[in-house]
């Protein structure tokens, strides 16, 4: 069978755009490297316990797009959830993003939001002209919030000198001069009542999927199955890396399951020191919080940064990446029928409503 459209990878992209080719009536079908779709939004129940476990890690999600909150719901619905994750550092906690109460915290005095702006500036080195992340966060909270919260986590995340990353890396944390301590601003915010696995049920219903299929092992036969085709991995890879890899951050996840009730008291603890080897716990029960689970037991997540490119998680998007990355763009130009999509396939870190919202763009664009 030639099916009008294949998509590679089962992720936010590739399902938002099989479900509306599925309904506008073309045959498509759907190819997956893992043994699970979802992509890293796949969740699962861990053991009977009614704790909904991130496999991959959690994703909050949040938008100001009234239109993809309501397409969303065709698939699932939302509780209340607000992100107000929380950090360690030397033993002491505090409130992230970093608001009035950090401030007011860490230096224990008692500001008010007008005297904000003055006391962070008298802690930024005179004339500085930030040109990279380090720079550029040291001009937004001074030298001590950084050396506190930002170098060493950041240092353990991204394992590299913090003077190669580019400034606007730091533009995606917000930084507040109230108390307001959600991380997001938007006015949908959320976690699927279900987990997120549901949503992708409810997407790919009715469209053949194979999983376990490596798309790039067996190119050239997919691509015949084909009248147009929708890539959603890494676009080196697509290219067999023949100009090299890009530098992809991945992530170590270590599942503990514990005989206690409640072990950290938040969704999402940060570790902001670097003799702490992990980044952060998260402990998902924390997410669903209206569940009334009555077991003595919680799950913990402990993740670890690391680099292995056979599991790319988000584009490091250093300079010499960025070269690389256009010398792979301009194959892809030239790539007939083939469109390159999401997070992945583009380099570049999204938003899981952009993703949704470019998916969308770019089903509406190939069926019009």
């Amino acid at each position: 069978m030639i099916y009008d459209y294949i998509v590679v990878g089962a992720g936010l992209f590739g399902s938002v755009f099989a479900r509306e080719v599925k309904d506008a009536g073309k045959s498509v079908l759907v190819l997956e490297k893992r043994h699970h779709i979802g992509g890293n939004c796949y969740t699962y129940e861990f053991e009977d316990s009614g704790i909904t476990v991130p496999l991959y890690g959690p994703h909050i999600f949040h938008t100001d797009s009234q239109a993809i909150w309501t397409y969303l719901h065709r698939f699932t619905e939302f509780n209340r959830y607000q992100h107000r994750p929380l950090t360690t550092h030397k033993n002491k906690v505090y409130a992230l993003p970093i608001n009035l109460g950090t401030i007011n915290a860490f230096y224990g005095v008692n500001l008010k939001p007008s005297e904000v702006g003055a006391f962070i500036q008298q802690r930024v080195p005179v004339d500085l002209q930030p040109k990279n992340f380090e720079e550029k966060a040291i001009s937004l909270v001074g030298v001590d919030l950084y050396d506190a919260f930002f170098k060493g986590y950041s240092t353990k995340q991204w394992k590299t000198d913090l003077t190669k990353l580019p400034a606007d890396l730091i533009t995606r944390i917000p930084i507040r001069q109230s108390y307001y301590d959600s991380y997001y601003d938007d006015a949908y915010q959320g976690m699927p009542l279900k987990g997120y696995t549901a949503i992708f049920d409810g997407l790919l219903k009715d469209i053949p999927v194979e999983l376990d299929t490596d798309f790039i092992g067996d190119k050239d036969h997919w691509r015949a199955r084909c009248n147009a085709l929708v890539y959603t991995g890494p676009v080196d890879e697509y290219f067999d890396c023949c100009y090299g890899r890009l530098r992809w951050g991945s992530v170590r996840f270590e599942t503990e399951p514990l005989d206690v009730p409640d072990y950290q008291g938040t969704s999402v603890m940060n570790f902001a020191d670097l003799d702490v080897p992990y980044t952060r716990i998260v402990e998902p029960k924390h997410f669903y919080r209206e569940r009334k689970l009555t077991a003595a037991r919680t799950v913990i997540i402990r993740e670890y940064s690391c680099f292995d490119p056979l599991k790319p998680y988000y584009p490091v998007r250093l300079a010499d990446d960025l070269e690389l990355l256009a010398r792979y763009q301009t194959l892809a130009a030239r790539e007939p029928k083939v469109i390159f999509g999401g997070r992945l396939a583009e380099y570049k870190y999204y938003d899981m409503d952009d993703v949704i919202a470019q998916a969308l763009r770019a089903a509406t664009k190939v069926l019009h």
